[in-house]
Parts: C-alpha cells; structure tokens; sequence
C-alpha cells in the first residue's frame, strides 16, 4: 500500500540507517548489498525509488544506474544517488548516468524526505500513463532515442542578483532559453509551450517561492518540471520549495556542467511523460473518460476491476472498493453556479487521483460521486487510506477564481467479499457513506465485516 524504495549500499550500517528514516515515514523498504543485486530486484520487484550509493565494489552506483535507465522496463523509476562525494564532478557523473537527483552524506533528513517525496509524485504521475499506454521493451527504445536528442523550450526566471543571462548562454545551443524578471509577466509566459522553468530563490525583486507556487497551482503548468536555484545555506528554502512542488534544485555558484547535466535529467523526464500522453488511443480515451476531470468513468471503472475479482476468487487476493462523494455540493452548484462546481469537481478529483497510489483504479462514477478500487488491500486498509485523502480534502482549500472554499467529503469504504459482484460490494459501500452523510458528514465510515453465518 505504500511506496516501495529500494536502498542500495554495500555497508550493512548505512543500509539500516536509511531503511530506519523511510520506514519512519511509512515507506515500504527493501535493500541490496550490491549494484548487481539492485539490477536484479529491480527486475523482480514492483518499486517506485531507489536510492543508490554512488561507491560501492564490483558494480558501482554510477554503472548499476546507468543500465537501470538503459532498460526501458525500469527506466521510469527515479534514482537517487546517495554518497559522500561532494565534488561536482562526482555530481554530474551521477546525472549523466541517468540519476534523477544527488544526495551527499550525512544525510539530512528533512531535506531526504522532501526530495523523496518530489520524485514519488513525479513516478506517480508516470505509473498512471503506462498504464494506459501499454508501453514495452521493443515500442519503448525508439521513443528514448528520440528522447535523448530533443531540445528543451527553457523560461529563467530570476533579476540581475542571480544573473540570469548566464545562466541563458550556459543553456544555448543544445535548447532554447527565454529569460523573464516581471514575476506577473514569468508567469504568464510559462504556459507558452515551456518545457522548463528555472526559478531564482534568490531574486530580490520577487519571491521565487511565491512564483513556484502559482505555478503549480495553474493547470497550465502543473506538470511543467521546476528547477529552482539557490543558496547552500539556507536548507530550509529549499526544504519548502520541494514541499511545493519543485522538482530538482542547484546550488550557487551555479557550475555549468552540473546545470546542463539536471536540466537535461528533468527534460528526460518531462519529454517521456509526454510522450507517453500523445501515445493514448483518442478514441478510446473518449470512451472511458470522463471529459470534465480526465479520470476514468463509470463504464472505465468497470472495465478495469473485473480482473481484481477475478484474482479474489481464483488466488484469495483481497481488495476493497471506496466512494467518495462532495459535501452538499448541490447548494454550492445552486449558490455559486455549475461553473464553478466544474472546478470543485476538477479539484477534488485531481487531489484523489494524486493522493492514491498508481495501482489504484479511481473514477467519476457519476455526479460528485468518485469510486475507487484498492487491490491487495483489506477494509481496515481502506479506511485509513480514505480517512488520509479526506482529511488532506479538507484542510486545504480549493481556490476558484481567486476565492479559497473550503470543500468537504464523505466516503464509505467495503472490503470484496467472495462471490460478490460489483453492484452489491458498491450497494454496500454506497450505504456507509450514506451512514458517513447521516451522521455529520466529513467522515469516512466502513460497512464492517461480512455477517456471521447461523450454525
């Protein structure tokens, strides 16, 4: 149920200190001695990170990372490489390798999990393409080849303290870069076909993390990847601009090759993804999704659980189906109009669908009613999950034209039982978040364990 992370470490101490900070934060850990090791429990094993050392016998980190990212099977995980190297040299070969991000010991945790954290969205967002596209190893080599030698549309944001017309000309050549220090200006400029932003925490005109902000907020530039440089001493920056949403930082005094090496890591990752939303059947994308929130719909949801109940009845595998559904959202469409319910919708929907793991199904089953299923998952599992996203709903608020609205949910949750089909587990489920509305609502209730049979 939560991400798997894979350490990497040929020493037993290092490996234990890691495993013990992420299993902290509810990570589900697995560990390898070895770069040959990690090779192959990457190839068995479901995993959405992996955290490398850089130095270790045989196989180091670099090689064993490089021929993760060769193998169009595995080259979607992010690759942290963690060392005690901390020349820029060491840096950059990492990333040349193909690794996602460079951590150098001793390991600071709250910067560990900030990071950690930015890659597992992006891999979340990645998982929820392929599996929709049905990429392998033989139809996915082309498309990293072409990868490789695209160029990037680049916008750097920054005023002259950071220089941001170097940092430009470091760019040119290999990709086109724009340069905008009209914070306002920067940010209308970002939904113009920008593949990069390189965001300045150092400005004195702006605030670079206000400006990360909002463009994380606007659906136009969502998805695009954010760099964002700043000052080595002021962790705590950096710690709050990952929390946003930041993709990958650098340091100053900005070293050249270490700026070209992340900015192409990131237009790697950014292109692919791409890639892979261009390579979804249209047709069928009109037939199985809804068109207002992009997630799937009812006939979707359908379509895709009836293996889960298969694999219920032939190998014992648990799963549980939640519904969610908005707090009067009736009176919100009568009192603010069907417009804005469109983006209350939008909103709520986008928050399930980031805050659920990639294997889960998640779907517009109808109205303000969203059904999802967990596999490998019991009731007791559910209820935690759907108790979490409910909570996270509503504490934060959903802004709609400039105006914050705080939304509210209710969810009832059902483990499958054997033998049901899907109107009577959803009958089941429909009926605790009915109990959820009846008793206050903001709840999640479960419909509890199956009733005893007499003697």
């Amino acid at each position: 149920m939560s991400a798997r992370i894979l350490v990497v470490d040929d020493l037993a101490p290092n490996r234990n200190l890691l495993e013990v900070k992420l299993a902290a934060e509810y990570y589900d850990v697995l560990t390898a001695a070895s770069g040959e090791q990690a090779l192959e429990i990457a190839q068995s094993e479901r995993l959405d990170l992996i955290l490398m050392d850089a130095m270790m016998p045989g196989m180091d980190g670099f090689e064993a990372c490089r021929r993760i990212k060769a193998n169009p099977d595995l080259y979607h995980i992010p690759v942290v490489m963690v060392t005690a190297l901390e020349q820029t040299r060491d840096r950059i070969r990492g990333l040349e390798a193909g690794a996602d991000d460079f951590i150098t010991k001793p390991i600071d945790d709250f910067n560990l999990i900030a990071r950690v954290r930015s890659l597992l969205r992006l891999k979340m967002t990645t998982d929820q393409l392929l599996s929709h596209t049905g990429h392998s190893v033989a139809n996915c080599r082309p498309l990293l080849e072409k990868i490789r030698k695209r160029a990037g549309r680049i916008l750097v944001i920054g005023d002259d303290y950071v220089r941001p017309d170097k940092i430009a000309k470091h760019l040119q050549g290999e990709h086109a870069a724009v340069i905008e220090s009209d914070p306002v200006k920067a940010v209308r400029r970002a939904k113009t076909g920008i593949d990069l932003i390189i965001v300045s925490l150092l400005s004195r005109t702006f605030d670079g993390l206000r400006i990360c902000a909002s463009l994380r907020f606007n659906a136009e530039t969502r998805d695009t990847p954010i760099l964002a440089i700043g000052d080595p001493e002021d962790q705590p920056r950096f710690i709050r601009a990952y929390d946003i949403g930041v993709n990958d930082t650098i340091m100053r005094p900005v070293d050249q090759q270490e700026l070209r090496a992340r900015v192409d890591s990131l237009l790697r990752r950014k292109f692919y993804a791409d890639s892979l939303r261009d390579n979804f059947n249209e047709d069928l994308e009109m037939v199985i999704s809804d068109p207002l929130t992009g997630i799937g719909n009812r006939r979707y949801f359908e379509r895709q659980v009836e293996p889960l109940f298969d694999a219920l009845e032939r190998h014992d595998q648990t799963f549980s189906i939640l519904v969610f559904d908005i707090d009067n959202f009736k009176r919100v469409n009568d009192i603010l109009g069907h417009d804005m319910g469109d983006q209350i919708l939008k909103e709520v929907a986008a928050r399930l669908v980031t805050n659920m793991r990639a294997v889960d199904l998640v779907s517009r089953y109808g109205g303000e009613e969203f059904m999802i299923a967990m596999p490998d998952t019991s009731e007791e599992e559910a209820f935690h999950a759907a108790e979490r996203v409910r909570a996270l709903i509503a504490g934060t608020p959903v802004f709609v034209d400039g105006q914050a609205l705080i939304i509210t949910t209710s969810a009832g949750v059902a483990e499958v039982r054997k033998g049901e089909q899907l109107r009577e587990v959803f009958r089941r489920a429909d009926g605790a978040l009915y109990r959820s509305k009846r008793e206050g609502r903001n709840r999640v209730t479960a419909a509890g364990p199956a009733p005893q049979k007499a003697a």
